[in-house]
């Protein structure tokens, strides 16, 4: 891919106008250039310039990529060479982390991650009977149609270089006699796409409800700066007596973005950088509930993601999220509830007004 142009097209829609507007984006990846192109009406609509923060990795069809606070979906290859050179690299495969798995989830997430495959969405959800069977009903396993319906489960849209294959590979032999995989260290915990026709129908997951409590939880953000660290926080969250309750994946525009940070507007002056941040690419919401020892769950989680400034908290709670990934008080890898009344108030923001929108 060194130094060579690819062609896609992506569509923008205008919040103030209910419109969609398709452009051909062109990208360069010798220095991560972008020249866009209005099709309409046939005119330049972006000069050729860097954009850093959008890598090869970020392009796949369904990706939504930030270019100067606007978020583009692509939705199309835009020549040939595009589609022949990556429809193999970004490969989807669907991959299902088993009720009974949740203990492990953010190492099983961890190990995905490792393994170079991108997290394109996630949801944890609750398959019935019918679901169940429409996914693997196929595979003729009746008891893996029960196991995958016995509780929330967590799908996740997986790309990378020939992904099927590669999770196969990752995950081993169900019994756990093949080395280095997911099942040889946790067991036979997930259940992945056994062909490339198998993904579009599996990937049917993510129109299901997602799950989630709506009481007694708080809110934690895992933000785009901090998506190659998912699976350490999701594990540092479950390592510290927390469940997760709820998870999905999200891109937030910039109008959703500034209402529900509204409350730090004209307090903390990173206002607009923290909208900045939240809507420059997917970011995960996880409900998070306490492990039943009493006490707030906001104020408890609170500790556990530490102080705003990651510098401050590697000093104060070296072992907190924050003080573990954040980079600054911006990129400060999570968001959570602040106070007490606000936990109901956030939780159903993700998990349900926007479920409604």
């Amino acid at each position: 891919m060194e130094d060579a142009r690819y062609s896609f097209v992506v569509e923008w829609l205008d919040p103030h106008a209910g419109l969609t507007f398709r452009y051909q984006l062109l990208y360069w990846t010798g220095d991560c250039s972008i020249e866009m192109y209005d099709i309409k009406n046939r005119r330049t609509f972006l000069k050729k310039v860097k954009v850093p923060t959008c890598k090869p990795a970020d392009l796949y069809i369904g990706a939504t990529i930030t270019v100067f606070s606007r978020q583009l979906k692509v939705v199309e290859y835009g020549d040939n060479f595009t589609e022949q050179t990556f429809q193999q690299q970004r490969q989807y495969t669907f991959v299902l982390v088993k009720p009974k798995a949740m203990a492990y989830l953010g190492k099983v997430v961890n190990a995905i991650l490792k393994s170079g495959f991108t997290v394109a969405k996630t949801k944890m959800a609750v398959l019935s009977a019918a679901d169940a069977s429409a996914l693997y009903g196929g595979r003729g396993d009746a008891a893996l149609v029960a196991e995958v319906c016995s509780g929330p489960s967590v799908g996740l849209a997986l790309v990378a270089e020939n992904a099927v294959e590669k999770f196969a590979d990752l995950m081993g032999d169900a019994d756990g006699s093949t080395p280095d995989t997911i099942a040889a260290h946790f067991g036979a915990v997930c259940v992945g796409s056994a062909s490339a026709d198998d993904v579009s129908n599996e990937l049917g997951f993510f129109g299901l409800p997602s799950v989630s409590r709506l009481a007694d939880t708080t809110l934690c953000l895992v933000k785009p700066s901090a998506a190659e660290h998912l699976g350490l926080v999701l594990d540092g969250i479950t390592g510290s007596g927390f469940q997760i309750t709820g998870l999905q994946s999200f891109n937030l525009d910039r109008p959703n973005a500034a209402e529900f940070y509204e409350v730090y507007k004209g307090v903390v002056p990173e206002f607009n950088m923290m909208v900045d941040e939240i809507t420059s690419g997917p970011f995960v919401a996880v409900e998070v509930a306490g492990s039943g020892s009493g006490g707030s769950v906001v104020e408890q989680f609170r500790e556990v993601a530490g102080p705003i400034d990651p510098e401050i908290a590697r000093v104060l709670r070296p072992d907190s999220l924050r003080a573990k990934f954040g980079f600054d008080k911006v990129r400060n890898a999570v968001h959570c509830t602040d106070l007490p009344e606000d936990g109901a108030l956030e939780t159903h923001y993700f998990f349900k007004i926007l479920q409604e929108a």
